[in-house]
């Protein structure tokens, strides 16, 4: 099979002089080169079809195939350096020093089929310089965690790195999942990710902090040169609208986070894409009971620091930090405040757009539009409320026949507790949704409804659904991996026989763990 490679990183960037796998400070280096940790027994668990076609990489046929060999870190693609990323960043508001990639080695750079780049990444390759004497390993558990949920994300239309391949490795990790004393041998596992580069907020913040201002321009201008076709790299304006873009569409990426209700977890500056993708699936978690406090991460449970509310807030934070890493550059601050303004300014845009779409309306200039979704807020935290059942039942309320009985019957699915509207929270619903069909029959029933079915996902990757295809791949079964996989590669329309994946959480999945929260443990 012939893949075409490019090598614009590793050509136009520096490298670490060092090439062991010793843990240690890398300076004047945006990368080191390491080859990934071969594993005794690799075995393909899942395959993203559509995006191995479009990079010409056909599906591994059986265990001595050369690209499993290749995605499991056993065999070197002839052409390839494979390297792993030196980056610092912020960690829960502090400032956390070199970082970089711990367990997660890049093959290198792929052109596909239309001639676009991708970096192919394995996470769960073996130890780096970065792993600061950890075994740069991940555990099945969180890969398929983070395989699913990149191509869940892709089929939503939210902005995210892909997964290729979920591949076992036949060696066990030992991992303490609670950090409580209690470490457990697991099934180790390796997933392929794609993204246009890993590049993140914190590789600037790095140099920066060192005063390397060099390193810290080469790669500004790499950034630049390589992955904004709409700027040019020679015009002297060009740093300030690069941080403007970046702002701009790491706004759009946190509305779409909104829109279907995903919580990252885990926003360090080290976890935000210079893209505007989302990067680094951790302790992510889908909001279930509408809950703007709620985090899936059991590391940030006392501050709630990058709960579902607070993610604009965070990833305006982690900007103005990347920001200070570009006074570095120039000495005009004001203009830079200047970009970092538009990220408020192009964040309201799009939330605005973005809830007139999920409720079906034409906009929300007016005053009772505006007041129409401050109330829905307040009602949705009145009692245990499915934020994504709620929002794909309003599609379904009548605005033409606002006379019929019993209109809201069709949100009732979305209710943890259906006793609560008995009283006060029913008589809630009730005003609320006769104030909603009068703004929503500003179009015809049918118009409106087709609208918010391509903005209201009917099935997302919630926690307990996977931890159930956990427990099955734990003991060597995939089946239920892959029906999950097929239900969310069509988020947005009803499928006959699969109604289980798109019902609340159930009642035993609660408080297990996998199913409500996640720790940073891989």
């Amino acid at each position: 099979m012939s893949i075409a490679l490019s090598h614009r990183y590793t050509e136009s960037l520096p490298a670490d002089s060092e090439r062991s796998r010793q843990p240690r400070i890398v300076e004047g280096a945006a990368y080191s080169f390491v080859d990934p940790d071969p594993v005794s027994q690799p075995r393909l668990l899942a395959w993203s079809t559509a995006l191995g076609d479009s990079l010409g990489i056909a599906r591994p046929s059986e265990d001595q195939d050369a690209w499993l060999q290749v995605l499991s870190g056993n065999t070197r693609w002839s052409g390839t350096s494979p390297y792993a990323n030196c980056y610092g960043g912020h960690q829960f508001g502090q400032w956390a020093g070199q970082l970089g990639d711990g367990r997660a080695i890049t093959l290198g750079e792929f052109v596909d089929r239309s001639g676009s780049i991708h970096e192919l990444q394995l996470k769960g390759a073996g130890r780096t310089p970065y792993s600061r004497g950890a075994d740069g390993r991940a555990v099945l558990r969180s890969s398929l965690r983070e395989y699913l949920c990149s191509e869940a994300m892709h089929a939503l239309g939210v902005p995210t790195t892909r997964a290729l391949s979920l591949i076992t490795t036949g060696d066990d990790v030992v991992r303490d999942m609670f950090y409580d004393g209690n470490p457990q041998a697991e099934p180790g596992a390796i997933v392929c990710r794609v993204a246009p580069s890993f590049l993140r907020l914190g590789t600037f913040e790095l140099p920066a902090s060192r005063g390397d201002t060099p390193l810290l321009r080469q790669l500004v201008d790499y950034s630049i040169e390589h992955h904004e076709p709409d700027i040019d790299h020679r015009d002297p304006d060009a740093l300030f609208a690069w941080y403007e873009a970046i702002c701009r569409r790491t706004a759009r990426l946190i509305a779409e986070w909104t829109r279907v209700g995903f919580v990252h977890g885990v926003m360090n500056t080290d976890n935000l894409s210079i893209h505007g993708i989302t990067i680094d699936y951790g302790p992510y978690g889908w909001l279930e009971p509408y809950e703007p406090g709620w985090t899936p991460n059991t590391t940030d449970a006392q501050t709630s620091r990058y709960c579902f509310g607070r993610q604009p807030a965070i990833a305006q934070w982690n900007l103005s930090r990347f920001g200070g890493a570009l006074t570095h550059l120039t000495s005009d601050t004001e203009r830079l405040e200047q970009c970092l303004a538009s990220y408020a300014e192009e964040y309201e845009h799009a939330s605005q757009a973005m809830f007139a779409s999920k409720l079906g309306l034409v906009d929300l200039q007016s005053e009772a539009r505006q007041q129409l979704l401050t109330d829905l807020f307040d009602l949705l935290s009145m009692t245990e409320t499915d934020y994504t059942l709620f929002f794909r039942g309003l599609g379904a309320v009548p605005a033409e026949r606002p006379g019929e009985a019993e209109p809201q019957a069709a949100l009732m699915p979305a209710y943890y507790d259906p006793a609560a509207l008995q009283g006060e929270v029913g008589q809630a619903l009730r005003d609320w949704v006769a104030r909603y069909q009068l703004e929503a029959k500003q179009q015809p029933d049918a118009v409106r409804q087709a609208d918010m079915q391509r903005s209201n996902p009917l099935y997302v990757a919630r926690n307990y659904l996977a931890q159930l295809a956990i427990d099955e791949a734990e003991q060597g079964r995939t089946e239920e991996l892959h029906r999950l996989i097929q239900v969310l590669e069509n988020p947005y329309t009803e499928q006959p026989g699969m109604e289980r994946y798109a019902e609340k959480r159930p009642e035993w999945a609660r408080h297990r763990a996998g199913c409500s929260a996640l720790s940073c443990s891989s």
